[in-house]
Formats: C-alpha cells, sequence, structure tokens
C-alpha cells in the first residue's frame, strides 16, 4: 500500500506539519509504505492560462508547459494508493502553494486522456486553522472541490484549530490507520489507467 502525503504549509513544525504527520504515522502504523512531500520544498509555479483561449497544452495533451516540480507530483499522485492531502488556513481558503498546485492538477484532469485521472483515490484531507481557528469550514468546502474534480474520493475532511489540537492529533493518526488499511466495500474501486 503506498500513501502518498502532500503537506502544503511553509513549515514542517507547524500545525499543520504535526497534523500531517500524524496522519503518516497511522497509515506507517498499518503498515503502507509512506512518502511525505512538503510542497516548500518544490516548485510550483501557478498556472499560467496558455493560448488565446486560456488553456495550453495541459487541455489537449494532460501535461503543462511550465518547467517545474508539477511533472514528478503528478506521476506520485498517479503511482499512490491513497493521498493525504493538508493545508493551512489562510484567509478561510486553502494555502497559496495548495491553490497552485490544485489548480494545475484540475486543469490537466480537463484533458481527455487524463480526464479525472485520480479517479477514485482514497484521500484524508486535513485543514489547519492557527490563530482563532476561524476559516475552517470554508477551506474544507475549497479542498473539496479541489480535488473531487480530478477525481479523489475524499474518505474523510478534518478541520483543526489550535484549540482541538490535542484530541485531533489522536484522531488523524487513526484516520490515517483506516486510510491506509485494506479498501473498505464502501470506497469505489481505484481506476487508473495503465495499473
Amino acid at each position: 500500500m503506498k500513501v502518498l502525503a502532500i503537506d502544503c504549509s511553509a513549515r514542517r513544525d507547524g500545525l499543520t506539519g504535526r497534523m500531517t504527520q500524524a496522519a503518516c504515522d497511522g497509515a506507517k502504523a498499518a503498515g503502507a509504505d509512506v512518502e511525505c512531500l512538503h510542497l516548500a520544498d518544490l516548485k510550483i509555479d501557478h498556472c499560467r492560462m496558455c493560448g488565446p483561449d486560456g488553456w495550453g497544452q495541459c487541455r489537449h495533451k494532460g501535461t503543462c508547459v511550465i518547467d517545474d516540480d508539477l511533472a514528478t507530483v503528478v506521476a506520485k499522485l498517479e503511482g499512490a494508493d491513497r493521498l493525504i492531502f493538508s493545508t493551512p488556513v489562510y484567509f478561510g481558503d486553502l494555502s497559496e502553494s495548495a491553490k497552485a498546485l490544485t489548480d494545475r492538477v484540475r486543469r490537466l484532469s480537463c484533458c481527455p486522456a487524463k480526464q479525472k485521472f485520480l479517479r477514485n483515490l482514497p484521500t484524508l484531507a486535513i485543514a489547519a486553522a492557527g490563530g482563532t481557528g476561524g476559516g475552517m469550514a470554508p477551506c474544507l468546502q475549497s479542498i473539496e472541490k479541489s480535488l473531487s474534480v480530478p477525481g479523489c474520493f475524499l474518505v474523510d475532511l478534518v478541520g483543526v484549530a489550535r484549540r482541538n489540537a490535542a484530541y485531533k492529533c489522536e484522531t488523524l493518526r487513526l484516520a490515517g490507520q483506516a486510510l491506509a488499511s485494506e479498501a473498505h466495500e464502501s470506497w469505489p474501486d481505484r481506476e487508473v489507467a495503465g495499473r
């Protein structure tokens, strides 16, 4: 079982990083092979909306003209059996790096050859709100919209704030463990071209 975690925080040791680690620890406890990508270590540019119609080769070829780390992340997503996706909450929404990644992944998924290329990828999503903890609900809604277009099957959406971090850490450890367990009968089958 291959679990890919994508941590969209600028800090590894902040609230988002600690919650991501808890979910990863749970997945490892279930026997999964877990890889965690820290978006802060990668170069993911914002979409350039290429071409006269705002679409470039992403729509026709399923690839992007920007020379950055997106293709590497996409290959890892395609090879994953499960996904843990975490973002800090900024202004009631995804972090800027999470937006850059999900915007471009969604565009790739509009190509007929890659349509819903993450079809039924069981996903645990985390929104970590520092400060007052406000904005968590709209951020979770944004995550749902951003990841469902390329086909992710959202198993759980977990909101975390500083005030509930202690018990949410345990919740996410259990969620990671459940995510990495064999497919549950209520989950759709993972469909990936070429797998």
